[in-house]
């Protein structure tokens, strides 16, 4: 029999604040983090509009001269792995520190550490090029610099898979405890990428919303007026925890992961297959790993990023495994789109929910696009609910897909 997985620490920092404590609460109020953008001038781009994370000072988490040596997704990869870890309880010693790792992913990695020594370049030439450039750009060196904080010599893994990387990040950290390789994973992912290449990149897709005149209303997922998504940064970090473990060490358990589910489009670069059939496999197949029905789950957190084509297909996918019965809503409404950040975020966010048995909504929803067909998106308004399991769902460019499954946590 498999072991049982369980969470007991969430990291979360994100537009909407630094802390879980501080994002629950205005998810659960409704509030919107988009605003204009302030990291670059912005004025001659498409879209002016992003949901960044303000007033973050990386000296409350890493010493001044190791700051420079870092991307910024890794200073709040550092950060959500602090939150995550004190409030775990965790204590790595030498007596376990081969039995925790660290799997910690991002999309794109560090754009404005790129950025940044490109222009170096430019200006005074390949002298100019900082020695910390490769390190404080790649992926991996957000779980490099978690597993040197703390000490941890377990796995220590990275995943890239565009806006699905940090679910396969923590459902692989689930399958590795699961399989004996690790007690305990910190796992999540992280990112950074509101800059002028990224946004002007999606842009020049034209796949971010060019509201700039409301940005709070922006992101709107289901909405019939919805006209893109809206970047967002920060990252999401877990503790997966053994359940055996976590119970002889009195931790405070959160919620149990019990299903884990991937799958592929095979279909295009960016476009999600048609009735999105790659998103329902996805989520048959974590139903399937959990031995369940779809009349079990009672809450899911869609991937919902407010883009024309990828809203109604993804909505399609989930009438089709569920029918028109589970409340639905997508909190990149208020938190804008973190990419790779973007699983980490929302797991946590799915794990609260089942806390707490709070359905946190999707605002913006004024006028709900017809080809959805009177899903319940819970409009505008969280509200408290019944219910003892949830699914979180992420879909990456390439066609790579994942999904989460909780379970509301009774001894």
């Amino acid at each position: 029999m498999a072991r049982r997985v369980v969470i007991t620490g969430i990291g979360m920092i994100c537009s909407l604040g630094h802390t879980s404590s501080e994002v629950w609460p205005a998810l659960t109020a409704g509030k919107s983090g988009v605003d204009r953008i302030t990291a670059f001038d912005a004025s001659a781009f498409a879209c002016q509009i992003a949901a960044e994370v303000r007033n973050f000072d990386p000296l409350n988490f890493i010493e001044r001269k190791e700051v420079k040596k870092m991307g910024r997704f890794i200073h709040f990869a550092l950060a959500a792995s602090d939150e995550a870890v004190r409030m775990s309880g965790l204590k790595i010693t030498p007596e376990n520190d081969e039995r925790v790792g660290v799997h910690i992913g991002s999309g794109i990695g560090g754009f404005d550490v790129i950025e940044r020594e490109h222009q170096a370049l430019i200006d005074g030439g390949p002298r100019k090029i900082s020695p910390f450039f490769i390190p404080a750009a790649i992926i991996n060196l957000a779980a490099g610099h978690v597993s040197m904080k703390y000490g941890a010599k377990g796995p220590n893994e990275a995943t890239a898979t565009a806006c699905t990387t940090s679910a396969h990040s923590i459902g692989d950290s689930f399958r590795i405890i699961q399989h004996e390789d690790a007690d305990v994973m910190i796992a999540g992912g992280a990112e950074a990428a509101i800059t002028p290449m990224g946004v002007g990149g999606f842009a020049a897709m034209r796949a971010l919303s060019t509201r700039n005149d409301d940005p709070a209303r922006a992101s709107r997922p289901w909405d019939k007026d919805r006209d893109g998504f809206v970047m967002g940064e920060g990252a999401g970090i877990l503790i997966l925890e053994e359940l055996e473990h976590a119970r002889r060490r009195g931790a405070t358990i959160l919620a149990e992961i019990v299903g884990y589910g991937m799958s592929a489009d095979a279909y295009h670069m960016t476009q999600p297959a048609p009735e999105h059939e790659g998103g329902y496999r996805v989520m048959r197949n974590a139903l399937r790993d959990a031995k369940l029905e779809p009349d079990a789950v009672g809450y899911l957190n869609a991937h919902g990023t407010s883009t024309p084509i990828g809203d109604t297909l993804e909505a399609h996918a989930i009438r089709n495994l569920f029918g028109k019965r589970v409340p639905v809503s997508s909190t990149k409404s208020m938190t804008g789109h973190l990419l790779g950040g973007a699983g980490g975020l929302e797991a946590g966010i799915t794990v609260l929910a089942l806390r707490d048995q709070i359905l946190p909504p999707t605002i913006n929803l004024e006028n709900q696009d017809p080809e959805t067909d009177s899903m319940d998106f819970v409009p505008n308004q969280a509200r408290k609910a019944t219910f003892e399991y949830a699914m979180s769902n992420s879909f990456g460019f390439g066609g790579t897909n994942g999904a989460l499954l909780f379970k509301k946590w009774k001894e």
